[in-house]
């Protein structure tokens, strides 16, 4: 199991942020945690310890006031370890290239693949083709309703028509390189993790899985290890030293290696 750092960029603020809060009007969200350095001290900090494959999330929608100064935070951690980080928020086939150029080893996309609730594969074929699937990153974000797990868009406001299972999760290897899944009910809340959800992700192998949601504590981390069969990689924030938390960033590194 891999550790994922993260860099969620609110307002043009590093942030950590209850997941479910999220709404674009007013852009609000209850904030877990503001930090007082910018995009790039952590973006430094990951690339001194060679932590590849971590995300940066613009969490403002391209019509806010605010998301200017939320890019320019993106692509400064970008310039300060290009090749180092993926980044998401609001990526499509005509933007995507733009912040490939800027130093993104992957774009990470989720709403623009999915349209009317389902799926758009004239959309992931055309956004595959574009910037390959090598540089592409799947966000299957979900929350659970009558017993499922659906996939959700716009910043995890809207649900889709789309359960994930191990034959979507089959099928949708085929245009990226990675998913990057979080729990989005228990994002941010540092409560535990989404046990059923972890399962249901280990039945995919050989493919790389990032979960993220819900971490609060070693044990959490242990139980991620155990419900998904060590195929998981993971991704911890709010519960994390780094953004105001217990977790200490270099127990979380020794844990997971």
């Amino acid at each position: 199991m891999k550790f994922h750092p993260c860099i969620d960029i609110h307002n043009g603020k590093v942030k950590q942020i209850v997941g479910g809060t999220l709404k674009d009007e007013g852009d609000q969200a209850a904030e877990n945690f503001v930090s007082g350095q910018d995009a790039a001290f952590y973006a430094d900090l990951y690339r001194r310890y060679d932590l590849k494959g971590g995300h940066i999330i613009l969490l403002n929608p391209a019509s806010s006031e605010y998301y200017e100064a939320t890019k320019a935070q993106a692509l400064l951690a970008l310039q300060t370890w290009p090749k180092g980080l993926q980044i998401g928020g609001g990526i499509n086939a005509e933007n995507a290239a733009e912040f490939l150029d800027a130093g993104a080893s992957h774009v990470i996309v989720t709403s623009y693949v999915f349209k009317n609730g389902q799926i758009s594969y004239e959309n992931l074929e055309h956004l595959t083709k574009t910037v390959g699937k090598e540089h592409l990153v799947l966000d299957l974000s979900c929350r659970k309703r009558n017993g499922d797990y659906y996939i959700v868009t716009d910043r995890w406001q809207k649900f889709t028509e789309v359960v994930i299972t191990p034959n979507v999760l089959q099928e949708m290897t085929s245009y990226c390189d990675e998913f990057l899944i979080h729990a989005v009910d228990v994002e941010g809340k540092a409560s535990g993790i989404e046990t059923p959800l972890a399962e249901l992700l280990s039945e995919l192998e050989a493919f790389p899985v990032t979960y993220a949601g819900g971490v609060g504590n070693f044990d959490d981390l242990q139980e991620l290890r155990r419900a998904g069969k060590g195929r998981l990689d993971v991704t911890i924030g709010s519960a994390l030293d780094l953004f105001g938390g217990s977790m200490e960033f270099q127990k979380v590194l020794e844990a997971c290696d």
